[in-house]
């Protein structure tokens, strides 16, 4: 494919807009863009120098063309989007949640299956250079067999952040959507990609968000918080969905004889007192990652019995896309795999419907809380 790879853009705001941007640093065009409200969408399109701006996105299709779509709204939206792209044989990048439940998003994947488009799923912090070193250093079996994975996380998220699509199950927020997903990602890009068990619980611990009118950036909505949140006239709406979680899980793994063990801790609400780090405990020693989406630096415990920083390997270091951001940057490898792909170039493996669909699934099944052994009667 020798022309320019055509992209049309759904949604307006930090994710619409990082799309865009990487898109047209993996060399694709960006023909249009669509949003809810028009003089919103015709600001960002102006602001862009993207010639298209609309607010009809069957219309949009048609009238752009595309090659491939970006889809950058809330997961709640994702659906019928994606499904008409897919049906009008557009290839696909979709931000997660792929869909609101696993049967809808299971549904995607079998349409684009069906019709042969490409898919990419952006669970894609397992782009963070840290986790790609970590992932080479267990395959060179640096730790020996991987036996366990920790991943200990404590956002503190603002309790007052104005209500909107992250406080609502059905237009796909909640903690699992958008954090748990990145996490998953992250382990089976380093330990394997087959998961063959699961089991949690959630919690809701904040209940309720002020209802705040302006938002339309997600990484501008603390900015919105009110001054006085004793307000009478404020109105609030209920949260129904996860701020918590603790999820358990089981990988194969081909470089280890036992299936390793995986600990995802999160509060999302709670004050962390030491770092959030993610740890892979294999036979031979252990690779510790600070932050809790692999930030770095990677430290590595191994024969000589202490921890010692690691710097990142300067290839890796050379592969890494000039921009501000972890999320930015992480869709900028993303992007630039698809673009690739679509062209017809060798890529390795990335995530694709397939891991949308798989995740979605895990998540309901992790919200059904029905993990529990009742012990009341052995209390004697």
């Amino acid at each position: 494919m020798s022309k320019k790879i055509r992209v049309l853009i759904q949604g307006t705001g930090f994710a619409g807009q990082g799309h865009a941007e990487a898109f047209r640093y993996a060399g694709a065009e960006v023909v249009g863009i669509v949003g809810r409200t028009a003089s919103v969408v015709q600001q960002v399109a102006s602001d862009m120098n993207i010639p298209y701006g609309g607010t009809d996105w069957q219309q949009a299709l048609i009238d752009c063309q595309p090659d491939v779509v970006s889809i950058a709204t809330p997961g709640g939206a994702h659906e019928e989007a994606i499904e008409q792209a897919i049906e009008f044989g557009c290839h696909v990048f979709s931000d997660k949640p792929l869909t609101a439940c696993g049967e809808s998003a299971k549904k995607l994947y079998d349409l684009a299956t069906q019709k042969k488009v490409k898919t990419a799923f952006a669970s894609s912090f397992r782009y963070m250079p840290d986790v790609i070193h970590a992932k080479r250093l267990v395959e060179a079996g640096v730790i020996g067999e991987p036996l366990e994975v920790e991943c200990i996380s404590h956002f503190n998220l603002e309790r007052d952040i104005p209500f909107g699509w992250s406080h609502r199950k059905e237009d796909g927020g909640g903690r699992l959507n958008n954090n748990f997903t990145h996490k998953l990602s992250i382990v089976t890009s380093i330990v394997g990609e087959k998961i063959l068990s699961i089991m949690g619980e959630v919690r809701d611990d904040l209940g309720k968000a002020p209802i705040v009118e302006g938002v339309h950036n997600f990484k501008n909505r603390r900015d919105y918080i009110p001054e006085d949140l004793n307000d009478p006239a404020l109105k609030w709406g209920e949260s129904n969905v996860e701020w918590s979680y603790t999820v358990l899980a089981q990988l194969e793994s081909k470089l280890a004889s036992k299936p390793v063990s995986v600990l995802f801790k999160h509060g999302g609400l709670h004050p962390r007192f030491n770092e959030d780090h993610i740890v892979i405990y294999g036979s031979k020693g252990a690779i510790y990652i600070k932050g809790h989406y692999a930030s770095g630096p990677l430290y590595i415990y191994a024969e000589n019995k202490q921890w010692q920083e690691t710097p990142l390997p300067q290839d890796i270091v050379d592969n890494i896309p000039a921009v501000e951001g972890d999320t930015e940057r992480n869709w900028r490898y993303l992007i630039r795999e698809l673009v690739k792909d679509i062209k017809g170039e060798t890529v390795a493996p990335y995530q694709t419907f397939k891991e949308g669909a798989q995740y979605q699934q895990l998540i309901d099944l992790i919200r059904k809380n029905d993990n529990w052994v009742d012990v009341s009667h052995l209390q004697y």
